[in-house]
């Protein structure tokens, strides 16, 4: 079994950081998923149940997914999910230097009709609502270490939003990011949520992520502040 990734781990939820290349829910494939190594993790601790994922990453996207393990508390962790009481921060890298030291990204998305594997950056009253809160943590080697939060979660938001931008993510050709052998430079770093049993404030974090970044980078604060 792949080694263990567990970030938290309690009776009614576990967070997990997610490798790239692996699905979080299946597609029909039988390709072994994200949900698969979670519940042999569980059962090779005696705890066997099938754990359900309250949020998905695209299969290239590495870091932080939540699980829940108890059907009786995942309503109070899907409605954290709509009512967008979860804080969530990204890590992303894009080629050049980021111009904007903080850049608030309000553009609608929708399909994209001309490829159906794309979402777009909309005009004003089309598409669903979106917004992603951009900050440039730092810049070498002709490229920009960004934190992203998510005001909502579109499919594809941050990577279309940047795109919009003119600064598509590093290792994205869907979206016309340069190439990487380190493949999407995109990582679910932090994550805030209150617990469904005890109402205590989890805030869940990664280990840093050097195949985005190796340079030393002050750490940055929780929230937007």
């Amino acid at each position: 079994m792949e080694e263990a990734r567990v970030i938290h781990e309690d009776e009614v939820l576990l967070a997990w950081d997610k490798p790239a290349g692996m699905l979080v829910h299946a597609d029909g494939t039988g390709a072994r998923t994200l949900t698969d190594v979670v519940a042999d993790h569980l059962a090779a601790e005696g705890r066997p149940c099938v754990p359900q994922a309250v949020q998905r990453l695209d299969r290239e996207t590495t870091g932080i997914v939540l699980f829940s393990l108890d059907r009786a508390t995942q309503p109070a962790l899907d409605a954290q999910v709509a009512g967008h009481g979860m804080e969530k921060a990204y890590l992303a890298v894009v080629s050049g230097r980021f111009p904007w030291g903080e850049r608030d990204v309000r553009s609608p998305i929708g399909r994209d009709r001309h490829d159906a594997r794309r979402m777009r950056a909309c005009r004003p009253g089309q598409g669903k609502p979106a917004e992603t809160f951009v900050r440039r943590l730092a810049v070498a080697g002709g490229r920009s270490l960004l934190l992203v939060a998510l005001g909502t979660g579109r499919r594809h938001q941050i990577r279309v939003h940047l795109a919009s931008l003119g600064f598509p993510i590093v290792g994205d050709p869907l979206y016309g990011g340069a190439r990487s052998g380190a493949g999407l430079l995109l990582h679910a770093w932090r994550e805030g949520l209150d617990h469904p049993v005890t109402g205590e404030r989890l805030r869940l974090e990664t280990a840093w992520p050097g195949r985005l970044w190796q340079t030393p980078v002050e750490t940055p604060r929780w929230g937007r502040g």
